[in-house]
């Protein structure tokens, strides 16, 4: 979907929907202004384009981008023949921590993602649980290497294969389209962020990314 049919989609799902308790600012905006974000601006830099239509500080700008998830797509449980996941590094306030994420193959559709401190078996079976909520049936699942998936994917019943390109290349891809994003600030989130704001970002992130595949 074009920048202008996800902006409209948008648009028809925030009026009346009560996201935007306060209306002082026009929705289109908000809507705007969270786009931008996505693409790659910081939110003082919206801010600062938005100056040029009406005042908006920064931080309203990061509130409407994290508020748009209460109107944005969620995963639906359908079946998936193939699933490709992995996990990548972050860091939080000079800490870091991991991002896993799991997308459909065929569909391009991303199901499911976690935020944890440690990159265990048992974070891998946690995440890999979630996934399993957008699915009908047990997919094979597509994993690079890392020693943390084998064992979660036998208690769940899962077949898996290791696979370095082709096929994996679609989660690869959209953890570059996240780094791109991240790389704003550094990949480290600021001080004033905490771990349910990463999630909250993430949220939205995740299914903005998904209406611009038509979902």
């Amino acid at each position: 979907m074009n920048f202008e049919g996800v902006f409209e989609l948008l648009l028809d799902r925030a009026r009346g929907s009560g996201v935007f308790k306060r209306n002082k600012k026009p929705l289109r905006v908000k809507v705007t202004s969270a786009l931008i974000y996505q693409a790659g601006l910081s939110c003082r830099c919206v801010a600062d384009l938005l100056s040029l239509d009406c005042e908006a500080s920064y931080e309203a700008v990061r509130q409407w981008f994290h508020r748009l998830k209460r109107i944005l797509p969620k995963p639906r449980p359908r079946y998936r023949r193939t699933l490709a996941v992995d996990e990548t590094k972050l860091k939080l306030k000079g800490v870091q921590f991991y991002v896993w994420a799991a997308i459909d193959v065929k569909c391009k559709e991303l199901i499911a993602y976690r935020v944890s401190w440690a990159r265990s078996s048992l974070d891998a079976l946690i995440f890999l649980g979630e996934a399993l909520k957008a699915c009908v049936n047990k997919p094979l699942v597509l994993v690079d290497k890392g020693p943390w998936y084998p064992w979660a994917l036998a208690q769940l019943g899962l077949c898996f294969r290791h696979v370095t390109f082709g096929a994996r290349n679609r989660i690869e891809r959209w953890f570059g389209f996240l780094k791109a994003r991240t790389k704003r600030f550094y990949n480290n989130f600021p001080h004033n962020s905490s771990l349910e704001s990463v999630r909250s970002f993430l949220e939205t992130f995740m299914g903005l990314y998904n209406m611009e595949q038509g979902f």
